[in-house]
């Protein structure tokens, strides 16, 4: 589905990802996990290029993306993201905010948009409050909303940037849940997450990264039990003993 190749990204002289490679397959989850300015969110919004690589290759379905020969609007329909500020229309209710981005971007009608949105947000058990703004939901409603809301472009890949940082910890499950459904499920996800637990039991692969570079990835079970790199074994044995 999405190949990474030697990619790069520097803002001015500070190199915040330095020759990343990795291939995401159709229906895989994976975990990118990490400190703190590792350089992980930046690689997603580098694949969605909400961030302009400063160099390297990502291709898409075999084709180059930051090529001549693709079409930067039509793969940026083909991936979902979801943020961990949620990044609601706050003026828009539930319904609303699942149905804006289909109509603008896919261009389908209202009506086609909202039975769309329908589907997803009872997929994701937020099918009861499409009159409600987001000022009246709390965080981990606000999140599946979310995760409605990019669903509904029914992306082939969907990327999640920390989407439980912003929740308390009450809420945290709800969403896991959701995610764990999709998993299932058969979507493609690309996963930044702090939840050590969602990582090791829901992803197919996990990428530990540190200081710009991919130090070591593989199944959850040899990353988790028998991780191979010094840093790897050093960051969860503080992740693990703070959680």
């Amino acid at each position: 589905m999405i190949e990474i190749n030697h990619l790069r990204k520097s803002f001015g002289d500070r190199e915040i990802l330095k020759d990343i490679d990795f291939r995401v397959d159709p229906g895989e989850v994976i975990s990118i996990i990490g400190a703190s300015g590792s350089g992980k969110s930046t690689l997603l919004r580098c694949i969605n290029l909400l961030e302009t690589p400063s160099g390297g290759e990502i291709l898409y379905k075999g084709k180059n993306i930051l090529g001549e020969e693709m079409s930067i609007h039509a793969y940026r329909t083909k991936l979902g993201m979801v943020f961990q500020q949620f990044n609601l229309f706050e003026n828009h209710n539930v319904l609303s905010n699942c149905v804006v981005g289909q109509m603008k971007v896919l261009k389908k009608t209202r009506k086609e948009a909202e039975v769309t949105a329908l589907k997803y947000l009872k997929v994701v058990g937020m099918d009861q409050y499409v009159n409600a703004k987001p000022k009246q939901l709390s965080g981990g409603q606000k999140q599946r909303v979310a995760i409605a809301r990019a669903l509904s472009m029914e992306p082939d890949v969907l990327l999640f940037d920390e989407p439980t940082s912003a929740l308390d910890p009450e809420m945290v499950g709800e969403v896991l849940k959701v995610m764990k459904d999709l998993a299932e499920a058969g979507l493609t996800m690309i996963v930044v997450t702090h939840e050590m637990a969602f990582a090791r039991d829901v992803s197919d692969r996990v990428i530990f990264m540190d200081d710009g570079v991919i130090v070591e990835e593989g199944h959850p079970r040899d990353i988790f039990n028998a991780p191979k790199e010094e840093r790897t074994k050093a960051f969860l044995q503080r992740t693990l003993k703070e959680n």
